[in-house]
């Protein structure tokens, strides 16, 4: 018995530890998994996705014109008073009645009436019910589209912010290496001050220096929680999840990456902004056949049947015979003259599409020149992010060098603190020189229709 409970103590505890294992292990997101989560969370995609929703209900309504339509009606009557009828006195041709003698009235109707019947009406042609079925399906589209399109933005966003969040972590360990380093320093120099070898004032010039890497590391970890809301923001993620960055950015093959892009061309129908634009010329010449379609005869036809009643007594009403009546109808609605109300109505469309295909146009224009400045952007960042590496490579020689001669005594405490400082700002630069390439890619990929797919 001990042992069975022994057992299964064990295996709930083993279970709630692969439980926090798994936990802790989607903390973790990629930056693919990053943008798969917020495609998956983001608000303002749910709202286009609800978008697509209603207009599928809307499809539905569009269609459902043309089915039949049934209705149903009761109606129960009581005259409270019964309206009279007046007639001429001899009316009923009685020739003792005088030819002067005043009109009688009579009550015309009956106390109490009842009636039921139902009615089908069904749509036999219609111009604009056949072109508005065929722009459904283009409504269904143009929603899928916008879909997309805040699915493009939000990848956009969220791959930002993730290449913000990870080049802070990155400057955070370079200043924590820093601090180290200098601390290290330091220690060096108030032993060699103790013996009597350097000044106080080397020490308090190292101090000084140590002051400022602190100050700057604190800066640099509140733009580190600052990223990461960012990041949770754009992934659609609550601000007090956990959320840690699995990739690196140091790891990112830059020859791989210039490869990559030199050989990439430019595709208008690979932006999404550009096949809604497509979409919109259908809609918008859909909208002008339906106006012209407005010339056509509709033709409908209706069939009625029902039963009604009438008696002076409200209890003679349902224990006597109702009679029952149908009818049959055509009805056949030719546009004649409408006053050019048609003929207006085609010039607007028309101006519409117009306004359309001009768009496109624009469009067009507008990506060759996002496309020019997003590949000069990407050279300049490459150049730059090769010079700054350079730099960076220089100032930690020029450190390491620096230390050496003012252990050795040949070299004086302010030449270490200025190539200290030298090479920190030339991490910084190297780091904001690979954030701008990173984003530059991203403006690129954006540009050519690249940045994320439905596949």
């Amino acid at each position: 018995m001990k042992n069975d409970q022994l057992i299964r103590g064990s295996m709930a505890l083993l279970a709630i530890l692969l439980s926090f294992v798994h936990s802790r292990a989607q903390e973790s997101y990629s930056l693919a998994e990053a943008v798969d989560y917020a495609i998956k969370h983001n608000l303002n995609i749910k709202n286009t996705q609800l978008d697509a929703v209603s207009a599928e209900a809307r499809i539905g309504e569009i269609r459902a014109a043309g089915l039949p339509q049934v209705s149903a009606n009761f109606n129960l009557t009581d005259n409270l008073i019964i309206q009279r009828v007046f007639l001429p006195a001899n009316a009923f041709g009685d020739p003792t009645v005088p030819t002067d003698e005043p009109p009688i009235a009579i009550p015309f109707g009956i106390k109490y009436a009842g009636s039921v019947s139902s009615t089908l009406n069904q749509l036999i042609f219609s111009g604009s019910y056949f072109i508005g079925l065929k722009a459904a399906a283009t409504y269904r589209e143009l929603a899928q589209k916008n879909t997309v399109q805040s699915k493009v933005t939000v990848a956009e966003a969220v791959t930002k912010a993730y290449y913000s969040a990870q080049v802070a972590e990155e400057r955070a360990k370079l200043l924590d290496l820093n601090i180290g380093r200098v601390d290290s320093l330091m220690i060096e120099t108030k032993a060699m001050n103790a013996s009597g070898f350097v000044e106080l004032l080397d020490v308090n010039r190292i101090e000084v220096q140590i002051n400022n890497l602190r100050t700057e590391r604190q800066k640099v970890q509140n733009l580190i929680e600052l990223s990461y809301a960012l990041l949770r923001y754009q992934m659609g993620m609550p601000p007090q999840e956990s959320l840690k960055l699995s990739d690196n950015i140091n790891n990112v093959n830059l020859d791989s990456l210039n490869t990559s892009i030199q050989q990439s061309g430019i595709s208008y129908e690979n932006r999404i902004e550009y096949s809604l634009l497509n979409t919109q010329e259908k809609l918008a010449g859909l909208d002008l056949r339906n106006i012209r379609a407005g010339y056509l005869p509709t033709v409908s036809a209706s069939l009625g049947y029902g039963h009604n009643n009438g008696r002076d007594k409200f209890g003679d009403l349902f224990s006597s015979r109702w009679f029952n009546s149908s009818v049959l109808s055509l009805n056949v609605n030719i546009p004649i003259f409408d006053g050019f109300t048609k003929r207006y109505q085609i010039d607007q469309k028309k101006i519409a599409l117009d306004k359309v295909k001009n768009s496109q146009l624009l469009l067009k224009q507008s990506i060759d020149l996002e496309t020019n400045q997003a590949n000069i952007n990407i050279k300049n960042a490459f150049a730059t992010l090769e010079t700054q590496k350079r730099n960076l490579d220089l100032a930690e020689e020029i450190v390491r060098v620096s230390k050496i001669k003012y252990k050795e005594g040949v070299g004086s405490n302010i030449e270490v603190i200025n190539a200290e400082s030298s090479f920190k700002e030339a991490q910084t630069n190297y780091f904001t020189a690979l954030y701008d390439l990173m984003i530059a890619k991203v403006d690129l990929s954006k540009a050519r229709g690249e940045l994320y797919s439905e596949n």
